[in-house]
């Protein structure tokens, strides 16, 4: 019988992407960028912004020796920010404790900031030709489906890995097998509505013998998810507006966003210190996070005089910039969103 790797490699070959941008390519920092951007991303919305960011930042090094306030304008949009972050701190140790070179073993790429066991197994396997498994949420699919292996969580991890490690030994040339079992849990073995009839597993599959397709993998209990709720202040004058930059730790952490306060009677408060400033409250909308969701509630402020002096409004570390600049800076996407919108902007 022809092995499990053999049959994926032979499918991709045959049957798989090779249009994706960061394919055909031994360069680490390539390889590396591709699989950070890939993390909880699709791949149509990871491409233009790879581009982008490789002719900005062409090489490791180039990304090392550039402050991360100029780096996150890159990312912005992406999400999950602390990737960016990880990037950032990643790329400068590889530039000074490695000489701009990566580790070759996937044990010394794991000690590294931001790349886990699947990541770092995958730029050895792509790069270094090693021996070595990956483990997205793509291939939990098909190693569901196809093994049969039910439940949540850390035990069925950990099963999954043992299956990915048991595969690949003895075999050659696992690069184009872990791009294939990808390809195959995006193209064929998808969550709703899978293919079957066009996988090289279905022989012996185990979710397709028991018509299991709809129940594997298991999903993840259900938990409540809280919700928070902010007011975000645009405040400007002529044509700037007026932005914070946010703690570097945390939610949409060292990017600019607007001023927020806690709720409205923290806002009636600060509008009656400062009686120059009115407000119109706009429609608010909710933004959801992986662990919460976050009602907020646009309020939009004038003054009767021009604002010159951000400091007078008792908002730290604000800046004034032009509206013009704004599809250019760093900025969460819910904030870009609200401010590319606003028709009084």
């Amino acid at each position: 019988m022809t092995s499990f790797v053999k049959r994926i490699q032979a499918w991709q070959q045959q049957s798989g992407r090779h249009h994706l941008p960061w394919q055909g390519t031994t360069d680490p920092y390539k390889v590396w960028l591709s699989e950070i951007m890939l993390q909880q991303t699709q791949v149509s919305t990871v491409i233009d912004y790879y581009l982008r960011f490789l002719k900005k930042f062409p090489s490791v090094t180039a990304l090392a020796n550039t402050p991360v306030e100029e780096v996150m304008p890159y990312w912005a949009g992406l999400g999950y920010y602390a990737r960016a972050r990880n990037l950032h701190k990643c790329a400068q140790i590889v530039a000074t404790q490695y000489k701009g070179l990566f580790p070759s073993q996937a044990s010394e790429l794991q000690k590294l900031p931001g790349i886990g066991e699947s990541t770092a197994n995958s730029i050895a396997a792509f790069c270094f030709h090693a021996t070595t498994p990956i483990m997205d949420g793509n291939v939990k699919r098909v190693f569901t489906r196809f093994y049969g292996i039910e439940g949540y969580g850390a035990k069925t991890d950990k099963q999954l890995w043992e299956q990915a490690y048991k595969n690949v030994m003895g075999e050659q040339q696992i690069g184009q097998y872990n791009q294939g079992l990808m390809d195959l849990g995006s193209m064929v073995c998808t969550r709703s509505k899978p293919k079957c009839q066009e996988c090289p597993l279905r022989p012996d599959c185990y979710a397709f013998k028991y018509s299991k397709q709809a129940v594997l993998p298991s999903k993840k209990p259900k938990k409540i998810i809280p919700q928070r709720e902010t007011i975000m202040l645009i405040i400007r004058t002529q044509h700037k507006v007026l932005l914070q930059k946010r703690p570097a730790q945390g939610i949409w952490g060292g990017l600019l966003s607007l001023p927020e306060l806690t709720n409205e009677a923290e806002l009636n408060t600060w509008l009656t210190e400062h009686p120059t400033l009115h407000a119109q409250k706009m429609a608010s909308f909710e933004h959801i996070f992986s662990h919460y969701r976050l009602l907020i509630h646009p309020v939009r402020i004038s003054a009767t005089t021009t604002l010159q002096d951000s400091a007078r409004l008792a908002i730290t570390d604000t800046q004034w910039y032009p509206l013009s600049d704004i599809s250019s800076l760093a900025l969460p996407s819910p904030v870009m969103k609200l401010l590319s919108t606003d028709p009084e902007l």
